[in-house]
């Protein structure tokens, strides 16, 4: 029999808002609602609400917590405050990457980890594989429901259901116990979309209420309820890196163009840190690069990248972007071809197509 796919709280909504759900990664997950295009317009706009409650949540306690996050993670965990949250990744021994994710400082010596959904049970086995001291991790999934309120309208729909002041809440700030439509929420000023936004962390008991609490007060802002669909195409043309596609186990956090959560000045030693420090000094063998299409096609994950007949790369992620209408994609190539301005060709059903590689990130959010 096919294992029955997972389900977040808000499953049974999904219906009321016109919800087409997909298989993602092992979870029956809403596509879309109205429009990809619609849905990825509204964020860009207005304002878009996400269900990701697939996603994980590791709480770690313990008074060596900030010791053993210094040593699995390549950010530099020490510079975080109490209401701060980071965006890091965790290394194996050979660079490769294990995950992508954010830690949220509660207090000291208690974090929340917040990882990749079809990550969940790799990540958690392996962070107790390399705990060590005092440190209790203990995996709360089941318990969080999260949702993700993006677009220019985020603050004033959400600051209509709080008596919290927002304004208060900088970027990659939170807020704990805030009270949202009478529930208990950690907000957060972070997302995946390229706009300014919020993450609402709340028990998965009170996520239905919630959801309807912001779409309600949203109304006349326009809000629109966002699948995956817009999730992916919002945060591609952001060139915000899919775990996957962008990383992998074989990627290294420098070819895959996030060395800024890499501090390879900390000084404890951290896995991967050895190849990494190799790789900075001796610059990287392969580079995580924007490409547009100068032939008509668009370039999807896994399709080869030919310069001159010899295979150089592959594209990670590629579509055709909604708020600039072209055909554009991100690749991973041999670096000597990474330069900008440099001609490619992208095998798009066994037919090589010109392409030149360009600028990244494709958009950014006017401040």
């Amino acid at each position: 029999m096919a294992e029955q796919l997972k389900r977040t709280p808000l499953f049974d909504v999904y219906a009321n808002y016109g919800g087409k759900t997909i298989d993602f990664g092992g979870w029956e997950l809403p596509v879309q609602f109205s429009s990809i295009k619609a849905e990825h317009e509204a964020v860009r706009t207005k304002a878009g609400l996400f269900d990701v409650s697939h996603m994980g949540e590791i709480i770690l306690t313990g008074t060596d917590s900030e010791e053993y996050l210094q040593k699995i993670m390549t950010n530099d965990v020490s510079k975080l405050v109490k209401g701060q949250a980071q965006y890091t990744a965790m290394c194996y021994k050979d660079g490769g990457i294990v995950d992508d994710l954010l830690i949220y400082k509660m207090d000291d010596n208690h974090y929340l980890l917040v990882v990749n959904a079809g990550n969940i049970e790799k990540d958690f086995n392996w962070m107790q594989e390399n705990a060590s001291g005092d440190v209790t991790l203990v995996n709360k999934s089941e318990d969080y429901g999260l949702l993700a309120l993006q677009g220019p309208s985020a603050q004033g729909i959400l600051q209509k259901l709080t008596t919290q002041n927002l304004d208060e809440i900088g970027f990659f700030r939170f807020a704990n116990n805030v009270d949202v439509a009478g529930k208990d929420v950690i907000v957060s000023r972070t997302g995946y979309t390229g706009e300014d936004g919020f993450e609402l962390y709340a028990s998965a008991k009170d996520l239905t209420d919630l959801w309807s609490s912001i779409l309600d007060a949203g109304t006349e802002e326009g809000i629109l309820p966002c699948g995956l669909g817009a999730r992916d195409t919002l945060r591609f043309e952001a060139c915000l890196p899919l775990y996957g596609q962008e990383l992998t186990k074989d990627i290294s956090p420098l070819e895959a163009n996030i060395g800024f959560v890499v501090k390879l000045k900390k000084e404890q030693d951290f896995n991967g840190k050895s190849i990494l420090l190799e790789q900075k000094e001796n610059g990287v063998q392969r580079k995580s690069i924007g490409i547009e299409m100068i032939d008509k096609g668009i370039p999807r994950t896994g399709y080869p990248v030919f310069v001159d007949n010899k295979q150089i790369g592959h594209v990670t992620s590629g579509t055709q972007s909604p708020t600039l209408k072209k055909n554009i994609g991100l690749a991973l190539i041999n670096a000597t071809f990474a330069e900008l301005g440099q001609e490619v060709e992208i095998e798009i059903r066994n037919k090589r197509l010109k392409a030149i590689t360009i600028a990244t990130p494709f958009y950014k959010r006017e401040k």
